[in-house]
């Protein structure tokens, strides 16, 4: 069954852009999927308001120019990348996202568009329409956790994200581990990753005292994903001398994993940001593209 055929993938710049786009291919040729690329443009306009607080009009203008090179110079090497990337791999490029049913499982086609706005606002409506969005490793100087248009996909889309490792994975999907402790958002992450799982050499699912909440166990888990065909081990994970992110990521390596599925935020997103938390942890460190519900 082909149930991945749209992968959104914005690209605001060139940092980690080529392992999010060899992460999309993965999927794209797994399923004779599209690659949706989209690069977002901010208005130079949007600077204008600060000619409001005490900045002269020249000032205004020059910020506005500036701020105009610089969409430039981003989008022309957005450009660039996206076009290397996809003569060396032999993918189809169109013009834009095809009317079609599919293309044969393990080829793909992909497309770049351009657009103008806020960035997070853009990416997060097109996801809402898309069956998976890939984003790019999140840490070219800025903290993870900050991340408006990450936050954005997760938060309003309604959709799964898949953030991309650093370096481009050579596999993804054929070992799978489900991170589980019984919130809505593991159950979503569930539900999104069935795809993949259906298809996968191996699925584990990872559970520990320390990271269940209230809800349905790991062994439920494990009794849904039969009820679709798919069988999974469990495993508890957990190491004293390390946090819950940590020794999660532990198990994973441990499995040979090379992609995992996980609910995001299972506190508020404040305390996150304050005390850190797993969904911050895996997304500093994991090595893996790691599949995120909320």
């Amino acid at each position: 069954m082909k149930n991945i055929q749209k992968i959104l993938l914005p690209l605001n710049g060139t940092s980690n852009a080529e392992a999010a786009l060899a992460t999309g291919l993965l999927f794209a040729r797994q399923f004779g999927g599209h690659i949706a690329a989209l690069h977002v443009r901010a208005d130079s306009r949007d600077v204008a308001p600060l000619a409001g607080e005490g900045l002269s009009g020249a000032m205004v203008e020059d910020m506005m120019s500036a701020a105009e090179r610089e969409g430039a110079r981003r989008a022309l090497a957005v450009r660039e990348v996206f076009a290397q990337f996809t003569t060396d791999n032999g993918v189809t490029v169109t013009d834009a996202i095809p009317p079609f049913h599919g293309n044969p499982i393990g080829s793909a086609s992909a497309s770049l568009v351009t657009m103008m706005g806020r960035e997070h606002e853009v990416v997060t409506y097109r996801a809402r329409l898309s069956d998976v969005t890939v984003v790019p490793h999140p840490d070219s100087g800025e903290e993870i956790s900050s991340s408006e248009t990450l936050h954005a996909i997760l938060f309003d889309s309604g959709r799964p994200v898949v953030i991309a490792p650093r370096r481009a994975p050579t596999t993804a999907g054929r070992r799978i581990c489900i991170a589980w402790n019984g919130t809505s958002e593991a159950t979503a992450a569930l539900h999104h990753i069935l795809p993949w799982a259906a298809e996968a050499e191996a699925v584990r699912i990872l559970y520990s005292g320390d990271y269940q909440r209230r809800g349905p166990e790991a062994r439920d888990a494990a009794d849904y994903l039969t009820i679709h065909g798919i069988h999974a081990d469990l495993v508890e994970f957990g190491d004293p001398d390390e946090t819950v992110g940590a020794s999660l990521l532990a198990a994973c390596r441990d499995f040979g994993a090379d992609m995992l599925a996980m609910g995001a935020y299972s506190h508020s997103r404040l305390r996150q940001l304050i005390l850190g938390g797993v969904t911050r942890h895996v997304l500093e460190n994991a090595e893996i593209p790691v599949l995120m519900s909320r």
